[in-house]
Parts: structure tokens; C-alpha cells; sequence
């Protein structure tokens, strides 16, 4: 499927470089033409020859070496996509703010080309506040991320930050040079799963939402040629996310200021996900003891995701809500349609057997601002994602 492909495979100085090696062999096996281009500190993981034996063709690291000049500008034009994997919490903040201070970010700067990330660092790191802006900042600028995954990291801890495996990488390359459908050229938002909004360090108040709807619109939307961000809350099964944009969220407020970021640049958004009205008003730093007398908790509304969506909206854009509603359905669901500028709303009842939060199958009816209205009748969500997006093509060629 890469037979022919011209591929830039940039890596940096982080203890995953050793798997580029793979990641290189397995690119120039489905065949592909690769370059490798390596940070400074890049060659204190992982040797120069290495690479450049498995790529057949010679590494570059310096934009100068002896009276040569790396002509980064004709690189970046060269390639079909740049991939830089691993991708280091320092080649992040430079990519987000723009610096050039080695070969591989002046080939970035120059490329015309697709770029793919695929991020390496510690759990802390990768969670650190900056770290999350500076992501939102790269996807702004049309970079693709791979999520990162779970599991041993380098320090010896557990969690989230750890490379996600050469054939990932592969299969989230091919998938992205393989694009086409009724969504090619499309860029989706999509927030799915619940959150959690802390009552202290141990304590939450949330919902039931497993995030499957959700998940399942998004992989749909990918499969149909779009460019999908996922947003997801914290979501307790594993899910497959290959060929997606994750931003990982926990509280509202996070979801808030990821969606509202991400909104600007897409064409289609999908606000599924399930979250919280109200967040404790005192978020206590220390565990809150059990006492014998009663203990009551003051809550303050959160941010409203889709009116603001909908206050920010422009013509070109498709903005969809989802109403879970136990009383008075169609009535909620039309006045939620209205007051948020949406331009459509899906509607749950968890009056309909088979239908809301812990189940496979779903049944819904859509609204649409002209004032039609579409039952369905109870499905997989596989298959309700199917109808949903049919819905928004139809939408979006009308």
C-alpha cells in the first residue's frame, strides 16, 4: 500500500527511539522510499547506521557537515507525509511555538507535506499542563497525532505516554495516505465518554457514560475520509482509537478548553459526550475525612461546551448535539436545539429499552433546525454511528 511512497521519518531524543528501527523496516518493506532525519540528541539512543542501513539511504543530522548543506527546504517538498516518531516533550514545545534550532524542525517548518506525530515521554510529562496545550496548538496547526498508550514507561512506572507500536504507527500512515469518501478533506471534532469532577484526590462525582457511542461516530467519520479529533473523557475499557486524534481529557472544564480550541478548525462537530452540569463549588487538596454529622457539597455550573460551540459557529460548519432525556423527549430536545444554535440534535430516552449510558445498541430519533425529524429504530451503536453520519454527509452536500 506504501509502494512508492516518499516518506521523512524524523526522530528524536527519546528512550523509544529504538523502536524507529522497527518502524523503519516495516515502512521500507511495504515499500516505501524513507529518509530518516535525527535530532542532536537522537543519536545518544539510537545509532546513525542503524538507520540508515535499515532506510537505504543516508541519515541526516546536521544542517551543515563539512562543506555539504542539508537542503531542508527541498526535503520538506520531497516527501507524501513526515512522520516524527518518537516524538520528544522538547521537539513538542518547539513545534508549538515555531523554533528552529536543528535540521529536523527546519524540515518541519519547510514540509508542504502531511505531518504525523507520535509521542514519547513520561505519565507526568505527557499530563503536564503545558504539554496538553502545546498538542492542542500542533493539531491547530494541522499535524496528526497518534495517541500514546499505556503500559511500563522507562522510569518504571506505569501509565500513560508510552510510543504507540511500530505497526500502529504503519497502519495510522497507510490509513491516512489511503483516505477517500463522502468525508475526504473533512475535519471532525467529536467529544465522547463522561467526566469526572473531582471532589477531592480520591473522590469524583460522575456518570454512567462508557464513551462507546461516541468512539463509535469517530471511527466512523475516519472510515468515510475525515480527518477526526476525538476528545474523550475517561472512559474505563479499552478502546481502539487507531487512526484518530485523541485528546484525553478528565473534568468539564478540560473537555471545555479542548473542544473549544480544536472548533475553530473543523468542519463538522459532534458533541456526544456526557458531561457534567454542575462540579463541586470546593475541591478539597487532601482527602476528606468521614465525620459522624451529615455532609452536604455546594455545586456551580460548568461551562455550557455546545452554546458556546454554537456562539462560535460559522456558516460553513456543522454543529450536532446529543440530549439524553427521561421526561417530556421531544419538547427538551427541540428547545436544546434552538437555544444552542445547533444544526442538529440527537435524541436518547432512557425510556427506550436497549437505548442510553452501558449498552451496544441505542435507539434514537434525530431533529434537524428546518424542523424535520428522523426515528430510527433500536440498533448497535455501530450501526446508529452509521445513520449519524449519513445524516451529516447528507447535510453536508445539501
Amino acid at each position: 500500500m506504501l509502494r512508492g511512497k516518499k516518506i521523512l521519518l524524523g526522530v528524536t531524543g527519546s528512550i523509544a527511539a529504538y523502536k524507529s528501527a522497527l518502524l523503519t523496516r516495516l515502512l521500507v518493506k511495504e515499500g516505501a522510499d524513507v529518509k530518516v532525519i535525527m535530532t542532536p540528541a537522537a543519536r545518544d539512543f539510537i545509532s546513525p547506521l542503524t538507520l540508515a542501513t535499515l532506510s537505504k539511504n543516508p541519515v541526516i543530522t546536521e544542517l551543515f557537515e563539512g562543506n555539504q548543506w542539508a537542503d531542508h527546504v527541498r526535503l520538506g517538498r520531497w516527501a507524501d507525509v513526515m512522520v516524527i516518531a518518537p516524538l520528544s516533550c522538547n521537539t513538542l514545545s518547539k513545534m508549538a511555538s515555531g523554533a528552529c534550532d536543528n535540521l529536523l524542525m527546519a524540515v518541519y517548518l519547510s514540509a508542504t507535506c502531511p505531518v504525523i506525530v507520535a509521542p514519547a515521554m513520561d505519565e507526568d510529562m505527557w499530563k503536564h499542563p503545558s504539554t496538553k496545550e502545546n498538542l492542542l496548538k500542533i493539531i491547530s496547526y494541522g499535524n496528526k497525532v497518534i495517541p500514546v498508550s499505556s503500559g511500563e514507561l522507562a522510569s518504571g512506572l506505569f501509565g500513560e505516554g508510552r510510543m504507540a507500536e511500530p505497526q500502529e504507527i504503519l497502519d495510522y500512515v497507510e490509513g491516512h495516505l489511503s483516505a477517500s469518501g463522502d468525508l475526504a478533506g473533512k475535519k471532525a471534532l467529536v467529544t465522547a465518554g463522561p467526566t469526572h469532577e473531582s471532589i477531592d484526590p480520591v473522590r469524583f462525582v460522575g456518570n454512567y457514560s462508557s464513551g462507546k457511542m461516541g468512539i463509535e461516530i469517530a471511527q466512523n467519520l475516519r472510515s468515510r475520509g475525515a480527518e477526526v479529533h476525538l476528545v474523550l473523557g475517561p472512559v474505563s475499557q479499552p478502546v481502539s482509537l487507531n487512526g484518530l486524534n485523541v485528546t484525553r481529557v478528565r473534568s468539564a472544564e478540560e473537555m471545555y478548553m479542548a473542544a473549544t480550541s480544536i472548533f475553530p478548525f473543523v468542519d463538522i462537530a459532534i458533541m456526544s459526550a456526557a458531561v457534567a452540569d454542575y462540579t463541586p463549588k470546593d475541591k478539597s487538596q487532601e482527602k476528606i475525612k468521614k465525620k459522624e454529622e451529615e455532609w452536604a457539597l455546594s455545586f456551580i455550573r460548568t461551562r455550557d461546551i455546545l452554546k458556546s460551540l454554537g456562539s462560535m459557529k460559522k456558516a460553513n460548519q456543522l454543529l450536532v448535539g446529543f440530549a439524553l432525556e427521561t421526561q417530556n423527549e421531544k419538547e427538551n430536545a427541540l428547545a436544546k436545539l434552538s437555544s444552542k444554535n445547533a444544526d442538529m440534535i440527537v435524541l436518547n430516552s432512557l425510556n427506550d429499552e436497549g437505548a442510553g449510558f452501558g449498552h451496544d445498541t441505542n435507539k434514537i430519533t434525530i431533529f434537524d433546525k428546518e424542523g424535520h425529524t428522523y426515528p430510527f429504530d433500536i440498533k448497535s451503536k455501530k450501526e446508529v454511528a452509521k445513520d449519524i453520519v449519513d445524516m451529516i454527509i447528507q447535510k453536508t452536500n445539501a
